[in-house]
């Protein structure tokens, strides 16, 4: 027997057993490698090293990390993919389904986000973020009331759910329901009276109930609060806007952008103010800078200005 195995090139056993051992070895040297580099922040790095992995030895903790490397990379579909193969491999695990939601929610693929949330459910009906889920996707899927009571059932769970009130709040003023949206900002900002998000919808609350003065107030204070929250700027110029005090609208872009000089909607809105106050010139100005920082919102234009495409209803009379 010793001289065959000899003749032939060794044991087939142990050669078997020291390959495996091998790949074993090179699996575990790219998963921690990966885990390290992701640690670093070296993500693209990192999405490399678990895929080698995962090309030696299809492992759920390993495609949970890809999965997080996919994400910051912005790399959904791949992320996507292997939370449905993961959900295959252990169709108990809770968090796949919770994450499936929200890939599906950055994929902007609200009926998948409400079946995976749904399944999420199936496996643990009283979990607060798996109904926050379900009503998160509910607005995409035109289903206003089916979300305001998913969220309700996350806040009875858990009552201090500040993105439940949130996004509740938010729907129930989309549907003209101000006394109770009011009730849900109110809880909020007792908890927290610095809460930018929530002081920014009380603001826009009061603008709909015919309070423009307590609005400015809410929108001042976030600004003050954050000077770098580009909504804080956008709601009180519009405000401002409305209210015909186009030199404070002007004034206010005129801060912003200098706060930012990529804020596209900035100069949006810098335009519309400027063309308001009689300044074509410098309304043009700014719709083209607006373009050349968001070259998008050219598919959705009309007419023609300095070689610049110019959206003729969002600077009424230029033209």
């Amino acid at each position: 027997m010793g001289f065959l195995q000899s003749l032939f090139g060794g044991k087939p056993a142990d050669t078997a057993a020291g390959q495996e051992k091998n790949r074993q070895k090179q699996f575990e040297i790219f998963k921690y490698d990966g885990m390290r580099a992701q640690r670093m922040g070296r993500v693209d790095y990192a999405v490399k090293c678990f895929t080698q992995a995962l090309a030696l030895q299809e492992d759920f903790e390993t495609m949970g990390y890809l999965v997080q490397a996919s994400i910051q990379t912005g790399g959904l579909e791949e992320a996507h993919r292997l939370l449905l193969r993961m959900a295959e491999l252990e169709p108990t695990h809770l968090s796949t389904f919770l994450s499936l939601a929200n890939v599906c929610y950055m994929q902007e693929d609200y009926a998948g986000m409400r079946d995976a949330a749904q399944q999420a459910l199936a496996l643990e009906p009283d979990n607060a973020d798996a109904c926050y889920l379900l009503g998160k996707a509910m607005p995409g899927l035109n289903e206003p009331l089916l979300a305001i009571a998913h969220l309700t059932r996350a806040v009875a769970l858990k009552e201090d759910y500040t993105e439940a009130r949130l996004l509740r709040a938010e729907t129930l003023l989309k549907l003209q329901q101000p006394a109770e949206a009011a009730a849900d900002i109110d809880c909020l900002l007792a908890l927290d009276p610095d809460n930018e998000a929530a002081l920014l919808l009380r603001g826009r609350l009061r603008e709909q109930t015919g309070l423009p003065q307590d609005a400015e107030a809410d929108y001042r204070a976030v600004s003050e609060l954050n000077p770098f929250n580009e909504q804080a700027y956008l709601l009180l110029g519009q405000l401002l806007l409305s209210r015909k005090r186009y030199e404070d609208a002007i004034t206010l872009f005129d801060e912003a952008i200098d706060l930012n000089p990529a804020f596209a909607q900035a100069y949006r809105e810098r335009g519309n103010a400027r063309l308001l106050n009689g300044d074509k010139e410098g309304a043009a100005e700014d719709m083209k800078r607006f373009l050349e920082l968001s070259p998008q919102e050219g598919e959705q234009i009309t007419g023609t200005f300095h070689n610049a495409a110019v959206k003729t209803d969002v600077l009424p009379g230029l033209f």
